[in-house]
């Protein structure tokens, strides 16, 4: 519940705290006297938009903040506080600031959060029911959560819409595979016909250096096979050739060696030199004879470059290595193609299975939906009695989704018609109710709901515009019921609804210094009293708006 509300430097308040009790919590004053205020104060730390303009002192900044007591068993905002990884304490600490340049900070429990998360932990904690929130009535989800909180199955529900998103989110992904798989088929033939012409060109690493030094041989073998006669002539042709020469010379310096003795060296490397000689004779003579002329052997060698070259130019690769890691690549994406079918066909019997479960929840909440529909009306139309409207009625209709169909809640679509006379035929309500009748249907259906839904805290923002009389004791006595199971804050101009409260508050203009501002007081009994005398009978009340007001309130 709304422990305490703290407002600085907003609208016409400069600085104003309140302390809320359990119970019917009664606002009232004069016409501009600042009630809206107090709302639009709330609604800055429940997460509504704000900027400057609603700053009293333009120079500085304005902050407001909401002291909330969690209840006992609001599951809803463990999990929040768990979903958004923040500290959760008994007391929960709303504060928003806008500081004069119009920028906006957000916190809960001092942590600083955005807009967002504000807004969804204000929803939980608490809600607010004004004139214009009748509009909500004709909101299909709306219409759907009122008659499943009333069902008990709320939480039944949330279940079956968390399970419905992870099918959704199964079927998107389905969707993405198939359209994967569609390209890929496309890509398929491609990726075949290049992998099984790199598979056939049988590529060996080293191969293209080999095969390029054999064909530079093979197509320069005339001119090697000739120059290697002419160096074998020289070498060891006849008469004079090199090697003769030189076996000459090592005779002769051998001979002169038993004269000078240093020439015993110069012999030794002479005759090295013949051998030397003798053995490159020797391996030339083995090149000139594997060299071959072979115009058939250079088309072969010729045409599987060529073969090699085009698979590197058409793949823009340099190297044989190169051209099987491509391969390889290729053939991963082919087996990638197949693996992708088999995640299709797991993927489909998943969702298959999913959509199932989810019809199979679908006709269990459909059940307790139809079955309890006759009950929300009865009640409905018993409180409807109750606030001045004895021949209206609510009628609920269940028009479920073609066979096999499912949504975010079940397979039915909820829908609420109106008759607020008798011989009215049954039409949507914004057709065929006033304001004044959809604020008090919206409170008989509040009314119905409030013992079975979270909601610590109902606010109501002048919903009894427009009635009076009995009809506005009633609905004072409806308020009363309701605030046994949870905090209400009323704000109304209504006495018979004033005089039904707990607490009782006071909004009213004060004048300083030229200047106006917005003042809260909580009554004692006595102005209490008085208050609820003076919305009887005017400004001055009279003895008998005294005594009325003192049956009123029952004192």
């Amino acid at each position: 519940m709304l422990q305490r509300l703290s407002i600085q430097n907003y609208a016409l308040i400069d600085s104003l705290e309140i302390t809320f009790q359990d119970g019917l919590n009664i606002i009232t004053g004069e016409t501009g006297a600042g009630k809206s205020i107090l709302l639009g104060a709330l609604s800055m730390i429940l997460g509504q938009r704000a900027d400057s303009s609603s700053l009293l002192d333009s120079s500085r900044k304005s902050i407001v903040e909401g002291e909330f007591l969690m209840g006992k068993s609001q599951i809803s905002i463990s999990d929040f506080f768990a979903e958004h990884e923040l500290d959760l304490e008994n007391t929960i600490l709303l504060r928003r600031e806008i500081s004069a340049e119009g920028k906006s900070r957000a916190f809960i429990n001092d942590t600083p959060v955005n807009l967002q998360q504000l807004r969804e932990l204000g929803s939980i904690l608490i809600d607010i029911h004004s004139q214009h929130e009748t509009l909500l009535l004709n909101k299909s989800d709306f219409q759907r959560s009122t008659l499943d909180a009333f069902a008990g199955i709320t939480s039944e529900v949330e279940e079956y819409n968390s399970q419905y998103k992870t099918y959704i989110k199964s079927l998107k992904l389905l969707d993405e595979l198939l359209e994967q798989e569609q390209k890929a088929k496309s890509d398929q033939d491609y990726f075949q016909f290049q992998f099984s012409e790199l598979e056939e060109a049988c590529l060996i690493s080293g191969e293209q250096e080999k095969l390029e030094e054999e064909l530079q041989s093979l197509t320069h073998a005339e001119e090697i096979s000739s120059g290697l006669s002419e160096i074998e002539q020289l070498i060891s042709g006849a008469d004079q050739n090199l090697l003769h020469g030189v076996h000459q010379l090592t005779i002769q310096i051998q001979h002169l060696t038993k004269f000078h003795p240093k020439l015993n060296t110069i012999a030794e490397r002479v005759k090295s030199t013949e051998i030397e000689l003798k053995d490159i004779a020797d391996e030339l003579t083995s090149v000139a004879s594997e060299v071959v002329i072979d115009p058939a052997r250079v088309e072969i060698v010729t045409e599987r470059l060529n073969l090699i070259y085009r698979l590197q130019q058409k793949h823009r690769v340099n190297t044989i290595d190169g051209l099987n890691e491509l391969q390889e690549t290729i053939n991963q994406k082919l087996a990638g193609i197949g693996s992708l079918q088999n995640q299709i066909v797991q993927l489909e019997d998943d969702c298959t299975k999913k959509k199932n479960k989810l019809l199979k929840l679908a006709d269990k909440l459909s059940e307790r939906r139809n079955k309890t529909i006759p009950e929300l009306e009865q009640n409905i139309r018993k409180l409807l009695k109750e606030v001045g409207m004895p021949n209206a009625v609510l009628k609920i209709e269940n028009e479920q989704l073609d066979s096999g169909n499912i949504g975010p809640s079940g397979k039915d679509s909820i829908k609420f018609l109106f008759s607020a006379n008798k011989g009215v035929a049954y039409s949507d309500i914004s057709k065929v109710a006033s304001g004044g009748e959809l604020s008090r249907l919206m409170l008989c259906i509040k009314s119905s709901v409030a013992k079975l839904i979270q909601l610590p805290s109902l606010i109501f923002d002048e919903i009894d515009t427009g009635v009076s009389g009995e009809t506005a004791f009633q609905i004072g006595n409806l308020m009363k019921q309701m605030s046994s199971k949870h905090q209400l804050i009323v704000i109304t101009h209504l006495p018979q609804i004033a005089g039904r409260g707990q607490n009782h508050f006071f909004v009213y203009k004060e004048v300083l210094s030229k200047r106006t501002f917005t003042r809260v007081k909580l009554l004692d009994q006595n102005e209490r009293i008085t208050e609820v005398a003076r919305m009887l009978s005017g400004d001055k009340p009279t003895a008998i708006a005294m005594a009325n007001a003192r049956e009123l309130m029952k004192v």
